[in-house]
């Protein structure tokens, strides 16, 4: 009997294809989602105190491909006057920061894709929004500074907000 190579190295692909992948003790396949790593910094609590109040931004992990976020500002101790909800989440090789602003856009989500990430540095851009249309994170120094950027009432701006780790 004669074997066929062309069968033969196409079997030998399938088998490796098939051992290459993770599987749990019910035989569902684990799936590696490297790209929420990157972020992993940005899990637990922070804070930005000022003369007008506090601005808190807290960060836990949902499940393997998920980390949610919220962000709000309070004043005068007592009054909330932004309330923000951020899911950031890996959607194949892609990470997505979807956010909902309380008051905002109808309370509908609005996207933005992982553009860059370097280190300690994760850039998420949605060009066709108008402010912003750039949300910036960046651990340094122990401080996680968030910056926004895009045109706001037709001229471009920019704000940064530096977060301390909340003990």
């Amino acid at each position: 009997m004669k074997s066929n190579p062309l069968l033969l190295v196409a079997t030998l692909i399938i088998i490796c294809l098939i051992s290459c992948n993770k599987y749990d003790a019910k035989g569902n396949q684990i799936k590696d989602y490297d790209e929420i790593q990157k972020a992993k910094w940005l899990i637990g609590e922070w804070e930005q105190v000022d003369s007008l109040g506090t601005l808190q931004e807290i960060w836990t992990i949902k499940d393997d491909s998920t980390y949610t976020g919220q962000s709000y500002y309070i004043q005068n101790d007592k009054d909330t006057i932004h309330d923000e909800q951020i899911e950031l989440t890996q959607d194949k090789e892609h990470l997505i920061y979807n956010t909902v602003v309380d008051g905002e856009n109808n309370d509908e989500s609005i996207s933005f894709q992982m553009m860059k990430d370097e280190d300690s540095l994760l850039i998420f851009e949605n060009p066709k929004h108008n402010y912003p249309e750039k949300i910036e994170y960046q651990f340094k120094k122990n401080n996680l500074i968030a910056t926004i950027s895009g045109k706001l009432k037709g001229k471009f701006a920019t704000k940064s907000y530096t977060f301390k780790r909340k003990k």
